[in-house]
C-alpha cells in the first residue's frame, strides 16, 4: 500500500475534526533560495566616450545617446543544482526613469571588466545569449527577468544590457542599497513536483499587491490568479498602471482567471490584450493545463456555467480526456464562502458538480478579498471525505480587506486582516498547501491531502 496516500487521507481526516490545528507534514526538501547582489555594476555613454560611471548610484539604457549598462554577479555556496535564476532590478524614482522599453538583457562572456575602468570607449562586448526583456517600466518599481540560461552554479556571470528605444530607463545602482539588482538563485528542488501559487483580488492604487508580489520573489513554479486582476475597472491603462509594476514581473509564468471587475471593460479586453495566449484561447476564459500529475484548470465564472452551456460542456469533455489522477481548478466567484460582502455564487454549482463527478481534488477561487479554507464537500455543501473537494477562497492578492459574516458549515479556516499567497505544492498522489503571510504578519495555515 502507498503509505503516503495512506498518511494524507489521515491529515487530511484529521482537518475535518480540528479546525485550528495548523499541520506541519514531512514531505521532500524546500527548494533553497540563495539572493545575490552584484560584485560590479556600471553603464557607459557614447555622449560621454571616456568617462566613467562606475561609483553612481543610478544605471541606465537608451538608444539616444546610447547607454548600455553592466552587471557582474559572484555567485557562491551553492550546494545543489541551480533550479532558477532572476534578475530583479528597481527603476529609479526620478522624473524620466519610466520608459515604453526596459531594455535587452543578454550573457557576456567577460566576465573580469572594471567597474570603475570601463567607458564607452574601452567597453566589453555583450556577445552572448539574449536571456530576455522588459517591455514597459515604471518609476520606482521592481522588474524581473529570467536568467536561468546563464546561471548554471558557483562562478562569475556578467550580464550587458541594450535598448533600441529613443526614451531610456534608469534603475539603481548596487550603490542605492536596498534597491540594489538582486540575481535571486534557487537550488535542489529534491523530488522536482511542481509548485502552483497565487491569489486573487489583487492590484489597485495601494501597496497590498507590492507585498504579495514580494512573495512571488521567492515563491518558483507556476501563478495563478483567481480573477479581479485589476481594480477597478480592468482597463488597459489599470493593467499597466498597477498590476505591471507587481505581479507582472511574474507574468510569463502566470495562468490567469478573470473577475467581474476585469469584465468592467467590454468583454474583458484589457485582461485579454494585457495576458495574451497566458490566458487561454482568446475571448473565451477557459482552458486547462498540466503540472506534472495534476490536470489545472481555469475557468470563467462570469459568463454562463449552467448545466448544458459551451463553459460547462467543455469542461466535462476536458476533465474526461484527462489523464493525470489528480485535478485542480480555480475561478473568481466562490460556490463556498463566509464573507460577509458576497454571499456564495451559486450559479457557479454546475462547474463544481462536473469537477465532483470527475473526481476532481481542489477548487480556489477568490472575490471575497479574505482568505478560508473548506472541507471537502459535495456540490450541495455536503461534508464528503471521500471524495468532496476540498475549497478555498485565496481573495487577499492585494485589494482591500473584506470581512466575514455567518460562518458556514465546514469552514476550517479563515483570515481576514493578512494579505498573502496560497501556495500548493503538487506530488504525483497528494498536495501540500500553506498560506504564505506578507511580510511582517504572523497568520499562518498550512496542511496536506491526497488525490482521490
Amino acid at each position: 500500500m502507498d503509505t503516503r496516500r495512506v498518511r494524507s487521507a489521515a491529515i487530511a481526516a484529521l482537518t475535518t475534526v480540528t479546525a485550528a490545528a495548523v499541520l506541519t507534514v514531512a514531505g521532500p526538501a524546500a527548494a533553497a533560495t540563495s539572493t545575490f547582489t552584484p560584485a560590479a555594476d556600471t553603464y557607459v555613454d557614447n555622449s560621454a566616450a571616456s568617462t566613467n560611471f562606475g561609483t553612481r548610484s543610478q544605471v541606465g539604457v537608451d538608444n539616444s545617446p546610447a547607454k548600455r549598462m553592466f552587471l557582474r554577479f559572484s555567485v557562491s555556496g551553492l550546494t545543489a543544482s541551480v533550479t532558477s535564476a532572476r534578475l530583479r532590478i528597481h527603476t529609479d524614482d526620478v522624473a524620466g526613469a519610466e520608459s515604453p522599453s526596459g531594455g535587452t538583457f543578454t550573457a557576456m562572456t567577460n566576465t573580469t571588466w572594471s567597474e570603475t575602468g570601463v567607458t564607452w570607449n574601452n567597453q566589453p562586448a555583450i556577445d552572448g545569449t539574449t536571456l530576455g526583456s522588459l517591455g514597459s517600466v515604471a518609476r520606482n518599481a521592481w522588474y524581473e527577468v529570467d536568467v536561468t540560461r546563464l546561471v548554471t552554479g558557483n562562478g562569475t556571470v556578467s550580464i550587458g544590457v541594450t535598448s533600441s528605444n529613443n526614451d531610456g530607463a534608469d534603475y539603481d545602482s548596487r550603490e542605492s542599497g536596498a534597491t540594489a539588482p538582486q540575481l535571486i538563485v534557487t537550488t535542489g528542488t529534491a523530488s522536482g513536483d511542481p509548485v502552483l501559487v497565487g491569489a486573487g483580488d489583487i492590484a489597485d492604487s495601494g501597496s497590498g499587491d507590492t507585498a504579495t508580489a514580494a512573495l512571488l520573489d521567492n515563491i518558483p513554479g507556476t501563478v495563478f490568479t483567481t480573477g479581479d486582476n485589476v481594480y477597478t475597472n480592468g482597463t488597459t491603462a489599470e493593467f499597466n498602471t498597477y498590476y505591471e509594476p507587481t505581479w507582472g514581473r511574474h507574468k510569463a509564468r502566470t495562468r490567469p482567471s478573470p473577475g467581474n471587475h476585469d469584465y468592467n471593460t467590454a468583454g474583458a479586453t484589457g485582461y485579454y490584450g494585457y495576458f495574451s495566449s497566458n490566458a487561454g484561447p482568446s475571448g473565451r476564459g477557459y482552458y486547462s493545463y498540466d503540472l506534472g500529475n495534476w490536470h489545472v484548470v481555469s475557468l470563467n465564472s462570469n459568463i454562463s456555467m449552467s448545466a448544458g452551456s459551451a463553459q460547462e460542456q467543455w469542461l466535462r469533455a476536458d476533465l474526461a480526456a484527462s489523464t493525470k489522477p489528480c485535478t485542480l481548478a480555480y475561478w473568481h466567484h466562490p460556490l463556498f464562502t463566509s464573507g460577509a460582502n458576497h454571499g456564495p455564487s451559486t450559479s457557479t454549482r454546475p462547474l463544481y458538480q462536473a469537477l465532483y463527478d470527475y473526481n476532481a481534488d481542489v477548487a480556489v477561487w477568490g472575490h471575497n478579498h479574505q482568505y478560508e479554507r473548506f472541507a471537502p464537500q459535495n456540490a450541495t455543501g455536503g461534508l464528503d471525505t471521500t471524495r468532496g473537494i476540498r475549497a478555498f477562497v485565496a481573495g487577499m492578492g492585494g485589494a482591500g480587506h473584506y470581512g466575514f459574516g455567518t460562518i458556514q458549515p465546514n469552514s476550517e479556516a479563515r483570515n481576514s486582516d493578512t494579505y498573502g499567497v496560497l501556495k500548493f505544492t503538487l506530488h504525483s498522489n497528494s498536495y501540500d498547501w500553506e498560506f504564505v503571510p506578507e511580510a511582517g504578519r504572523t497568520y499562518a495555515d498550512r496542511g496536506a491531502g491526497s488525490c482521490h
